[in-house]
């Protein structure tokens, strides 16, 4: 009886000793998504009546913790009964990362049209703010759905040939780790402003200093993120396709390691890009034949 309860320990330890070593390797290779995550989430956020920032925030919280709760037993699913699947869904979603990463950098480099919006001189109802807030809102859920199932799938990825009991722990830590971390800082972030405005109204002259600094970053700071997130996704997608596409392997492998990643994520963005932007030219101007026929013939 004794000896059985000491293996079952045992199990348990060298159990939770995988699982701790299994999570740091799959927080390193989720760590690049979470930039993103965090930029996108942390310009969501913003822009809302200062009041109300913390309650849109825990709202897209709560959402995010739903799209955890959807996503996790899907993945766990197919990773027991057709693991395959996933480093199918991983190449897919490296694709779809490397495509928005060039995307960014492709609108960044090439002038594009932007949509013109219409200011009227007035001071919305309450009933349109909330509509607006809830719109918003909504759109960071979903937003943060397809981060999600990026970040599940990439830490499926990381734990892939492990127990399946080692798979849920590892991949659920990491997924609710990402939703505590990520809008924990964002927390910070778009509180930051207000903060700084608290400290501009104290008389000591380095408060003031420390407030006007805060004030000034808050922008810089959702910038920075945007780039260093633009980046990470490449590099995410590139790490990807180094590991699971053997052309890659072979032809970059002489490269270091964060080079290599680089071009490869570069490289399949530049090409989906170009795809995407070539299918909406062909039908947008097929569209633009049908509502315009040719009343000449």
């Amino acid at each position: 009886m004794a000896s059985g309860i000491f293996a079952l320990l045992d199990d348990i330890a060298a159990l939770m000793d995988d699982v701790v070593v299994m999570s740091k390797i799959a927080t390193k290779k989720t760590a690049g998504i979470l930039g993103d995550d965090l930029a996108v989430n942390a310009e969501k956020a913003s822009g809302f009546v200062s009041s109300r920032e913390i309650p849109v925030l825990w709202a897209i919280t709560k959402g995010s913790f739903l799209n955890k709760l959807i996503i996790l037993p899907l993945a766990f699913l197919l990773s027991y009964f057709v693991p395959w699947l996933i480093t199918v869904i991983l190449i897919l979603g490296a694709i779809y990362l490397a495509f928005e990463g060039a995307e960014k950098i492709y609108e960044y480099i090439i002038p594009h049209e932007q949509a013109v919006t219409t200011i009227e001189n007035k001071i919305p109802s309450k009933e349109e703010v909330l509509t607006l807030e809830k719109g918003k809102i909504k759109a960071a859920i979903i937003t943060d759905f397809i981060l999600s199932v990026e970040i599940v799938i990439i830490a499926l990825g990381s734990v892939e040939g492990k127990g399946i009991s080692t798979q849920i722990i590892v991949v659920t830590f990491i997924a609710f780790l990402a939703t505590v971390g990520v809008y924990g800082i964002v927390a910070l972030i778009v509180r930051m402003d207000d903060f700084g405005i608290l400290l501009t109204a104290n008389k000591n002259s380095t408060s003031q200093l420390i407030g006007k600094t805060l004030i000034k970053a808050l922008p810089i700071v959702i910038k920075s993120l945007a780039f260093v997130g633009t980046i990470a996704l490449l590099l995410v997608a590139g790490g990807i396709f180094m590991h699971k596409v053997a052309l890659f392997h072979h032809a970059l492998q002489n490269l270091p390691s964060i080079a290599g990643e680089f071009l490869s994520g570069l490289i399949v963005g530049i090409i989906a890009v170009a795809i995407v932007k070539g299918f909406k030219k062909i039908f947008g101007k097929k569209n633009d034949a049908v509502k315009n026929p040719d009343t000449t013939n």
